[in-house]
């Protein structure tokens, strides 16, 4: 889009993209006039459609938003600040906290931007909340992943992908980014947008899914409590520590593990540390979890884990058990981000450019995902 054709711009949805922008930069009208060397009043009557925007103003502002033009000028743009939701959250834009909710901000927009653009609108299913009750809150965290266990039609079964079930069953944006190693993940929910998730790629993807479950036992607990998850943080609040009671009994449902434990010791007449490493890659958690979740239900003696890491398991014995397997990553754009990405690209309605400014990746890694979908579309059957 050309800037010539801001006059033909609507002027009222323009000047709301303006004071979103303006609003989500952290600037006040003040600040933003002065950029343009223009009165306050001046702006004010932009933000209310009330003058035209001048292509050189444009730019002006798209910079000192950092925003493209272009997203500014698109009717599809969405601006989403999930900033504010964050309490206490440093005003220093360097900060690794703040890095990570700048980021899953222009996330959440770029993939509802995406659904607009498609019609595609994401239709979330997300379980009831469920208040936190005086009492035992393992037991409150057990029934509560069994129950979501029972309307997700899992069962006792290993979860397997838990990032494909958020997106696919529930309707929660998901995103998997490297971060600063001590940020695990955030979650933040907004009318607007809906339950988003940041996780952070530069950890395994077992850790990475104890983390997810841990977000969703927040969307089902208090999903309008905004937090940033740290690396080996020690949960306090009762909130907290029911969402670490959850996680391990989502990813690990007590009955489950219990049933795969005995069936191991019964064949092979003990429970070895390979059945450990077997155990934790079927359950997609890492050996540590699953073994504090075998001596959490007294099925290991407790001390068993730090047992073996101090006569030295590592991670040379996962190499020889499950091989090339243990090593599998997997890519930083989840299933639906994917293949809306592809599909607006295959329609023309966005370019490569585009996309990689608006999902914040390189030229190269979106290529390399839209090379892979259509190498997935020559296989594509229409419905009947």
């Amino acid at each position: 889009m050309m800037l010539a054709e801001t006059a033909h711009t609507d002027s009222s949805a323009m000047a709301e993209r303006l004071k979103a922008a303006r609003q989500r930069a952290g600037l006040t009208q003040e600040a933003a006039a002065a950029h343009l060397q223009v009165a306050r009043t001046t702006l004010v009557a932009m933000e209310r459609g009330q003058r035209r925007v001048r292509p050189e103003e444009l730019r002006a502002l798209a910079d000192l938003y950092g925003l493209s033009v272009n997203a500014l000028l698109r009717p599809s743009t969405v601006l989403v600040d999930l900033a504010p939701k964050f309490r206490a959250l440093p005003q220093n834009h360097d900060d690794p906290a703040r890095i990570a909710v700048d980021l899953l901000t222009a996330l959440a927009a770029a993939e509802v931007e995406l659904e607009r653009l498609l019609d595609q609108p994401l239709r979330p299913a997300y379980p009831p909340e469920r208040p936190l009750y005086p009492g035992d809150l393992r037991e409150q965290a057990e029934d509560a992943a069994m129950d979501l266990r029972s309307r997700l039609g899992l069962g006792l079964a290993p979860m397997g992908d838990i990032v494909s079930l958020l997106e696919l069953e529930l309707g929660v944006r998901v995103f998997i980014r490297r971060l600063e190693s001590r940020i695990a993940g955030l979650f933040a929910y907004q009318e607007e947008v809906g339950a988003c998730m940041l996780l952070n790629r530069n950890h395994p993807r077992e850790r990475r899914a104890l983390t997810a479950a841990h977000e969703l036992g927040h969307l089902l607990m208090a999903r309008r409590e905004t937090e940033i998850v740290e690396a080996d943080h020690r949960a306090e609040s009762r909130e907290e520590r029911f969402a670490k009671f959850f996680s391990y009994s989502f990813m690990m449902p007590a009955a489950g593990i219990r049933q795969r434990f005995r069936a191991f010791a019964q064949e092979a007449g003990r429970f070895s540390p390979r059945h450990l490493i077997l155990m934790a890659f079927s359950f997609s958690v890492s050996m540590e979890a699953m073994g504090r979740r075998l001596e959490e239900l007294e099925l290991l003696p407790r001390g068993t884990w730090d047992s073996l890491k101090e006569r030295g398991f590592s991670g040379a014995m996962v190499k020889e058990v499950l091989g090339d397997r243990a090593t599998a990553d997997d890519s930083p754009v989840p299933p639906r981000l994917w293949l809306l990405a592809a599909e607006a690209h295959r329609r023309e309605l966005l370019s490569e450019g585009q996309l990689a400014r608006m999902l914040k990746m390189d030229r190269l890694e979106i290529r390399e995902i839209l090379d892979l979908e259509e190498r997935h579309a020559a296989w594509s059957v229409a419905p009947e």
